[in-house]
């Protein structure tokens, strides 16, 4: 695995395929839960939607933690039916969660069936129970976007925005989605991308050349890591 640091102290971190990345990258959700428990006896994990982090979840069984100590928070959400099999929530429950040993009281989906200007709200309140995140886990759209932070719109990257977004006329359906905001999902001790696949080598082209996307607004001041297959950049380009 090659791994080098970008711009705004984003490290890159370059896998030969999508097995190696998920392998990679249930080593650091491991870490980082080993971490969190030691000190704060608890793990707050944000997760995301996609198919590469789903095939990440269908792994995490196989850790070997107290999983009583976990919360489960999510990136955003489709405003779709309670059990509609497009919500991310449904994903995650289908792929790992309907046999975990988690607390029910302790995994906090969205409800966006409430709509998304309440969803929004109401998720709101529940995260203001809560600090920094222990680790939050994102993905890449083709446009750059992550979470449900798409190119221009809205992003919340100001230090007083809301901490969870109502997002209408989403460029993908459905148009009607809830995201936290860059802000929030930057109030983390760790962030990690999980980038695969041919159709996201201009988003990571534009991300590495600086450009203002929304998966660059997610920032730490200790720098977000990108795991990432080899083939999302272009041969020519220089993998570091």
């Amino acid at each position: 695995m090659k791994n080098s640091l970008g711009s705004i102290g984003t490290r890159w971190h370059f896998v030969r395929d999508v097995e190696q990345l998920v392998s990679q990258a249930l080593s650091q959700v491991a870490r980082a839960a080993q971490q969190a428990l030691q000190a704060r006896g608890a793990f707050h994990l944000v997760l995301s939607g996609g198919t590469t982090p789903q095939a990440l979840y269908a792994r995490l069984h196989t850790l070997d933690t107290d999983w009583g100590k976990w919360h489960i928070w999510f990136g955003d959400e489709r405003c779709l039916p309670v059990h509609d099999t497009a919500r991310n929530s449904q994903m995650v429950w289908s792929s790992w969660l309907h046999d975990s040993p988690i607390p029910a009281q302790q995994i906090h989906p969205i409800s966006v069936e409430l709509g998304a200007e309440a969803a929004a709200v109401a998720y709101t309140r529940k995260l203001s129970e809560i600090g920094l995140f222990d680790l939050v886990l994102l993905g890449l759209g083709e446009d750059g976007h992550t979470a449900s932070l798409f190119p221009g719109q809205a992003w919340g990257t100001c230090p007083d925005s809301a901490a969870v977004l109502a997002v209408h006329d989403a460029p993908k359906p459905p148009a009607d989605r809830v995201s936290l905001s860059a802000q929030r999902l930057s109030q983390a001790r760790a962030v990690l991308f999980l980038v695969a696949g041919t159709g996201k080598r201009d988003a990571v082209a534009a991300w590495r050349r600086g450009e203002p996307i929304p998966a660059a607004a997610i920032r730490l001041e200790s720098g977000v890591d990108v795991v990432l297959e080899q083939i999302c950049v272009a041969p020519h380009e220089d993998q570091k």
